[in-house]
């Protein structure tokens, strides 16, 4: 800390330093500056911005491809699959197809969707309803 000083007084000193002068706080009044290795100062800051982004966790959407006769044991490796992806804090798509005279029974899918809906409660929320898209009905979920 030297306190206030000029700025020709503080170009002087950090030339007498072999230094750089470099404003920290351009917004403050007066405006801050410090006395340091300009390429030291950049290195440490795209150190620090590389580290940010390593902790950063991209958010994917997974797809889960069911049908509304789905059998139990079909049913409970789908659900791990869900329940693994949405742990790791992706989002869910579950994607359920309709064919054929399948259409008829629509209520049926939606069974198959309340279903997962209520075994994934305590973990995940509904983030889209389901609805219908030309023959398939589709749910998003999200993590917690």
């Amino acid at each position: 800390m030297i306190g206030v000083l000029t700025t020709r007084d503080a170009l002087y000193r950090a030339a007498q330093e072999g230094l750089d002068l470099v404003e920290i706080s351009p917004g403050a009044d007066p405006p801050v500056c410090k006395i340091l290795d300009f390429g030291k100062f950049k290195y440490e800051q795209q150190k620090k911005k590389n580290e940010a982004r390593k902790k950063q966790k991209v958010v994917e959407i997974k797809e889960i491809k069911v049908r509304p006769n789905i059998d139990d044991h079909d049913y409970d490796v789908k659900m791990r699959q869900m329940k693994g992806f949405i742990e790791e804090g992706d989002k869910v798509k579950v994607t359920l197809r309709f064919r054929g005279r399948e259409m008829a029974h629509v209520d049926l899918g939606m069974k198959v969707l309340e279903r997962v809906r209520a075994e994934l409660d305590p973990v995940a929320k509904v983030e889209q309803m389901p609805r219908m898209e030309n023959r398939q009905m589709i749910m998003v979920l999200t993590p917690r």
